[in-house]
Parts: structure tokens; sequence; C-alpha cells
């Protein structure tokens, strides 16, 4: 028995039956519209903020060994940072350069008073220097 529902749906004709794409037959058949929303979907919930999962941690022993570990992790990691800052300031004032930076000029780039940009730039030409052994 043929599929009556089908035959019925079908209401374009010979032109669909030979498949999407067929030629200027298929664009004489009948367009379907998209469905209408009748809602609006839910935004999504943001994911309440994390900080390396410290807050899912209950024991309190294992909780201050997690948040020391961090705060040593972070303090180490600012620490290299800031020497990577006094290289960067030490390069760019050095007078070799025909672009070389004043101190005002690098302590306003960098957010800092020009006193502690002379600073910076005096640790960071330390930081250069090559290092020597001592026999």
């Amino acid at each position: 028995m043929p599929d009556s529902h089908a035959q019925a749906s079908d209401q374009s004709g010979p032109a669909a039956a030979a498949g999407p794409g067929a030629g200027a037959g298929a664009a004489s058949g009948r367009r379907q519209r998209p469905v209408q929303l009748l809602f609006e979907p839910q935004a999504a919930e943001p994911e309440p903020e994390r900080f390396f999962d410290l807050e899912s941690i209950d024991d309190p022993a294992e909780l201050l060994r997690r948040s020391t570990e961090l705060a040593l992790a972070f303090r180490a990691a600012a620490e290299r940072a800031t020497d990577f800052q006094a290289v960067a300031a030490a390069q760019l004032a050095d007078p070799r350069r025909f672009d070389a930076l004043s101190e005002a000029e690098i302590a306003g780039r960098a957010d800092w008073t020009p006193d502690y940009a002379a600073k910076m730039i005096e640790y960071g030409r330390t930081l250069l220097q090559p290092r020597r052994h001592e026999d």
C-alpha cells in the first residue's frame, strides 16, 4: 500500500521527486517558512566564578596547604615578571638605542613614578650584565 502521507504532503509536483537542487523546477515549488518562535530561549546562566577550585575544598588543612602553594607560586611569578620589567626598562633606556626612552617616558608606560623607573632601570642593568664566576 502506498504511503498516503507522503503523497498528501508532496505538493511541489514532479520537480520535488528529482531532489533538492534539481534546477528551475525546484524554485517554482512551495517554499517552507521558518517556524515562528513562541518564546525567548533562555540565556545561558554564567557559571559561578572559580579560583583554582579552592571553594570546593572542605578540609581546612587541605585548603591551607593548597592556598599556600598557590600563594607561593604567584609570588614567584610576580618576582619573575618584575625582573622582566626591569630588563625591558633597562633596554628601553639604553643610550645606545636611537629610540631610547627617558625615565619619565618609561614611568608613564609602566604606570610607575619616575623615581621607581630609575630604580628599575638600574636593577635591569644589573640583570643584563654578564655574570662573572669567581674561581
